[in-house]
């Protein structure tokens, strides 16, 4: 298979590395971080918003758009970057996720996933074909494979059956995607959590199928980060170097630099966003909660090393107002905010493996790790 990822740069000291994808709808540079538009929209911001600060590429969840409003409305309205109004590439993931989240509904065969609806209880079987067929008729220009994984922690008999399931629907997935004449690309989703041989044997099972992506699946959900780090390891080892590997769900600042390390190249998460929501925001100097009372008179900026429009406009004494009020527009300055700090960490990032200075950045980065509370 022809791969569309090319490498353009390497840190010598890790793993990190910065490349071009090349989608129909544009190239991405990663590393990358895409932010979450589960319904088409990433929550509080404008797409001319989300565009402004930087994002190359967002993620849409085709399991919730299958539901609402129905696959047939978005190739009526002419595919999903017609109906959203979003120019730029457009990864979507297959609902392997909601498998998980949403286990009390959902029954998992060698056939699919057999679930009641959360919005009306109704019965749906979602066949790995299926799966692939709806993201190709939504038209988005990566499609993730329908994995399975179980809730942490797990036995390692529950995992080697996850890996197994995975597996075949991979295949399954592949072979329907073959039938299809499309520059889309599919790629598969690895499992086997924090033991290596089925990790390394899921990922082996993948490479056979030849994908044109890559993507470490069922981490992040509690495991320590020792072992979440050596997966990553043993991973850069087995993945092609042409090919780019995404670490799904995954988005503390600590976390990413140190998955860019071990060679990861796709991030997403709604961290940056529902924390946005819920009144915490990421700074350069830490965590700020923006409902204490001890920011009710504060003249300062958020962050002050910030350009963003937030920053550069409002006090936090008026960002603690607004989230008081509950104002519409709290979640809209808050978002603004948190995605371009996340935006701006991934530009560094790259900035700093073109020029031979990421253990520097990884260093700093981690000593300001935007999950602790605001140093003063």
């Amino acid at each position: 298979m022809n791969t569309a990822f090319r490498t353009t740069s390497e840190d010598p000291l890790s793993a990190a590395r910065t490349g071009l994808l090349e989608t129909p709808h544009g190239t991405v540079e990663t590393p990358a971080f895409m932010p979450v538009a589960s319904q088409g929209t990433v929550k509080g911001l404008t797409h001319a918003q989300v565009e402004a600060l930087g994002a190359q590429i967002i993620l849409v969840n085709s399991y919730h758009l299958f539901l609402r409003p129905g696959v047939d409305a978005v190739a009526a309205m002419g595919g999903l970057h017609s109906f959203i109004s979003w120019p730029k590439p457009i990864l979507t993931d297959s609902g392997g996720f909601q498998i998980y989240s949403l286990s009390p509904l959902v029954r998992t065969t060698d056939e699919g996933v057999r679930f009641a609806s959360h919005l009306d209880g109704s019965k749906i079987l979602l066949k790995p074909e299926d799966v692939v067929d709806l993201q190709v008729r939504m038209g988005s220009d990566v499609l993730m494979c329908l994995d399975h994984f179980p809730a942490y922690p797990y036995s390692e008999e529950t995992m080697r059956e996850s890996v197994r399931l995975t597996t075949a629907w991979a295949g399954r997935s592949k072979a329907r995607f073959a039938e299809i004449n499309t520059r889309q690309q599919l790629w598969g989703i690895s499992q086997g959590g924090i033991y290596p041989d089925l990790r390394a044997k899921s990922i082996e099972d993948l490479l056979e199928l030849d994908f044109s992506g890559y993507a470490y699946g069922g981490l992040g959900l509690g495991e320590p980060k020792t072992r979440l780090f050596e997966t990553l390891e043993h991973g850069n080892l087995l993945f092609p170097r042409d090919r780019p590997r995404y670490l799904m769900g995954m988005g503390y600042v600590e976390d990413v630099v140190e998955a860019v390390a071990r060679g990861v190249d796709f991030f997403d998460c709604v961290l940056p966003t529902r924390n946005a929501r819920n009144g915490t925001l990421f700074t350069s100097r830490g965590r700020v909660a923006i409902k204490n009372k001890k920011y009710a008179l504060d003249e300062r900026p958020l962050d002050e090393a910030c350009p963003c429009y937030t920053c550069r406009n409002f006090s936090r004494a008026y960002l603690r107002h607004l989230f008081e009020r509950d104002e519409i527009t709290a979640a809209v300055l808050n978002t603004l905010h948190n995605l371009h700090f996340y935006l701006d960490i991934f530009r560094k990032i790259r900035h700093s493996i073109q020029s031979n200075s990421f253990d520097l950045m990884k260093k700093s980065l981690i000593s300001n790790v935007s999950t602790k509370e605001e140093t003063t």
